[in-house]
């Protein structure tokens, strides 16, 4: 939070002196571009009411009316209005929405808004119904309770989101995922201001869309998960009455082996071919050389722009050329293709995509559709009338913008790869030293997470998304200054929890999981270890074990959670006890509590393990934090009464920190680096707390 909201924040505080700090405190996420508390308020009771006035599509009242129910539920208040019609008649309202036009959910569309509440009538204009729909999510999240019950802090809220594509991509090939998943995660992204489902529906392990054209290609490459194109049409109009765009991405050239099972005369290679099992990058590649694969492209994307009205239409394009040694195998072997090569001047397998990609995007156009496509898509001989999405680095992405191209940020962005909300809230697509010109700037568009399926299921894929894009959400809408990082996991914690009324189970699956686990036991022991577990990051886990789409996802890596609460407490408390007398000591008191807690912890883990033996391959992670929490104990004893602990025992401590660091069943502790700050500091010559 910047010195502006701050500002705002205490002369809240100072107005209201009678209402709780943690009552009125800001608890936005995204925070809004402007906001000024007044030091009013608006009381909620059963006589609540709300109307929409001006212009405003059906989905407005349809969403006003569950906003209404949301309210209704999170205060138990009995309101006596049922649904929002437009054949409501005239008058005042508790909650007056005011929206100018009809907006149309495209990349630009206007998305401000004005919110406005006193002690007598809350008030939010927008000038469009996308617009509204953002602020009535804000002033949900500003819903405050007090001794004498709920209420509106009064503020005035001036917002607008700073980038216009704003995303979250569902890979539904590698592991399936039904309608229902997706469902609770449009209501989520709406919550949170996303505005931009990216649906990935084909890959090497599955086509995940039925196909009337072509219909082998969701019989023979789906294993019978797919969606019926009346579930496309529910989630398209499900993610439009919430202001969210889908575009859809049908990998090709690469990437493409369940194409190839159906139809294997679009290869490169001859076959036959069978859905993929593992996960890489596989040599099946479409054949650029042949008419008959841009015949077969044209009549699919014709089918396809029709189920997907936006304008724009994913192509993949990805991992053809990769430094692994791959090097397009398929395209290098066939003589067909090199002869191709040869007569149209096309010097090397780049060129060959970029020819591929030019008679792709010819045949989107046709369709009206704008093509967007992986960085590896971006060459020179491409007009520059198509979106680069830079999943490899930054640099492709300022390239792109710098050469003309629109582009978006994925790099940074995978939520797949387990990294900390902090890592992710700090990665912005566009800060103040890119080196571009205020024209190139404007090319930016926004950015996307990406959640890739190889090791979530329609159980932990909500565990792997949520609560870390709501940071990512607040990152592509909120001023550029907005990156206190402290509050925003404050502000986390209570969004993480509001999420769970769209059914999303990042929260509630985690003791279901941990039961599971205990076979019936009791998951104390369990949970205090897992509390402290992550995942393996990037795309270490595969590398540890042998995976397949077959492979079971319901071990303790699977329930432990990305960027672990508990272990990140445990290391600010560290780094408060070592660096401020200020808060030393309840630092130290915290601390001494977690280590107590882990060092007796493995005994009764122990107990559970003999009866569930899923749990024995972290057995060992349990015993070294047990350990190393005993020599955590040492260290504060000897930190805080002053005592240099001797070397041979600094270097016997670091030592099995560094046994404890090693990850087990793909899990690796986050409290190691905080036990050597300990021991390290209690070896020290200089311990001045």
């Amino acid at each position: 939070m910047n010195s502006f909201h701050r500002i705002f924040l205490l002369t809240f505080f100072t107005c209201c002196p009678g209402l709780p700090a943690q009552d009125a405190a800001i608890r936005l996420m995204p925070v809004p571009a402007q906001m000024a508390f007044s030091g009013q308020g608006f009381r909620l009771d059963e006589s609540f009411t709300l109307k929409v006035s001006g212009v405003g599509a059906d989905r407005l009242y349809s969403y006003a009316t569950r906003v209404l129910r949301r309210l209704s539920g999170r205060t138990g208040l009995f309101f006596s209005q049922d649904f929002i019609r437009k054949s409501d008649s005239a008058g005042s309202a508790s909650l007056m929405i005011k929206s100018k036009k009809e907006g149309q959910v495209l990349l630009g569309e206007d998305e401000s808004y004005t919110l406005v509440v006193s002690d007598s009538v809350v008030i939010l204009d927008a000038a469009t119904d996308l617009g509204a729909l953002r602020g009535l999510e804000t002033l949900l999240q500003l819903l405050s309770v007090d001794g004498n019950g709920y209420f509106f802090p009064g503020v005035r809220i001036v917002d607008t989101p700073r980038f216009p594509w704003r995303g979250l991509l569902i890979d539904a090939c590698r592991h399936f995922m039904p309608v229902e998943v997706v469902k609770r995660n449009l209501d989520a992204m709406a919550a949170v201001k996303l505005n931009v489902l990216h649906w990935h529906l084909s890959e090497d392990q599955g086509f995940r869309v039925e196909s009337k054209v072509y219909p082998k290609l969701h019989e023979l490459g789906s294993d019978g998960f797919y969606y019926a194109q009346a579930q496309i049409k529910d989630v398209v109009d499900y993610a439009e009455q919430r202001g969210i765009r889908v575009v859809p991405e049908f990998d090709v050239p690469g990437h493409a082996t369940s194409w190839l099972v159906a139809y294997p005369e679009l290869a490169s290679a001859p076959g036959p071919y069978m859905v993929e099992r593992k996960w890489g990058i596989f040599y099946p590649v479409l054949n650029p050389a042949t008419e008959f694969t841009y015949t077969f492209l044209s009549r699919f994307f014709g089918e396809m722009a029709q189920l997907f009205p936006d304008p724009y239409f994913h192509i993949g394009g990805d991992e053809i050329e990769h430094e692994g040694g791959h090097e397009a195998k398929h395209w290098n072997e066939n003589a067909d293709i090199q002869a191709f090569m040869q007569k149209n001047g096309i010097a090397d397998n780049a060129g060959l995509q970029a020819y591929f990609n030019r008679r792709v995007l010819e045949i989107l156009t046709g369709f009206d559709k704008i093509m967007v496509g992986w960085d590896e898509i971006l060459h020179e001989d491409i007009p520059r009338n198509i979106v680069i999405q830079s999943w490899r680095g930054r640099d492709s992405m300022t390239r792109a913008a710098q050469m003309g191209y629109r582009s978006l940020l994925s790099n940074g962005y995978y939520i797949d790869h387990i990294s900390p909300t902090d890592f992710h809230y700090l990665n912005d697509p566009l800060p103040a030293d890119l080196p571009l010109s205020e024209q190139e700037r404007k090319n930016i568009l926004g950015g996307e997470a990406t959640m890739w399926a190889e090791f979530v299921s329609p159980e932990t894929i909500d565990s792997r998304i949520w609560p870390r894009t709501a940071a990512i959400a607040e990152r592509l809408w909120s001023p550029r200054s907005v990156t206190d990082v402290d509050d925003m996991y404050r502000r986390l914690e209570i969004i993480s929890l509001q999420l769970e009324e769209h059914g999303l189970t990042h929260e509630k699956n985690y003791d279901m999981l941990l039961r599971r686990l205990a076979g019936g036991g009791d998951i104390a022991p369990l949970k205090t270890l897992v509390d402290v577990l992550e995942p393996v990051k990037v795309y270490t886990r595969g590398r540890q074990k042998a995976y397949t789409s077959h492979s079971p996802l319901t071990r303790v890596v699977d329930a432990a959670r990305p960027d672990a609460k508990v272990a990140r407490r445990f290391r600010k408390a560290v780094d408060r006890f070592l660096t401020s007398t200020a808060s030393g000591d309840e630092a130290e008191r915290r601390i001494v509590e977690y280590l107590s807690r882990w060092r007796d912890n493995h005994l009764r883990l122990q107990e559970l393990i003999a009866v569930s033996p899923i749990l024995a391959e972290i057995g060992s992670l349990s015993e070294d934090l047990s350990k190393i929490s005993h020599l955590g104990l040492e260290a504060v004893s000897s930190i805080s009464q002053q005592k240099k602990r001797p070397d041979s025992w600094v270097k016997q401590s670091l030592a099995s920190v560094k046994q404890a660091s090693k990850p087990r069943g793909q899990a690796e502790l986050m409290v190691v680096a905080a036990m050597e700050k300990l021991i390290i500091s209690a070896g020290s010559m200089q311990l001045q707390r």
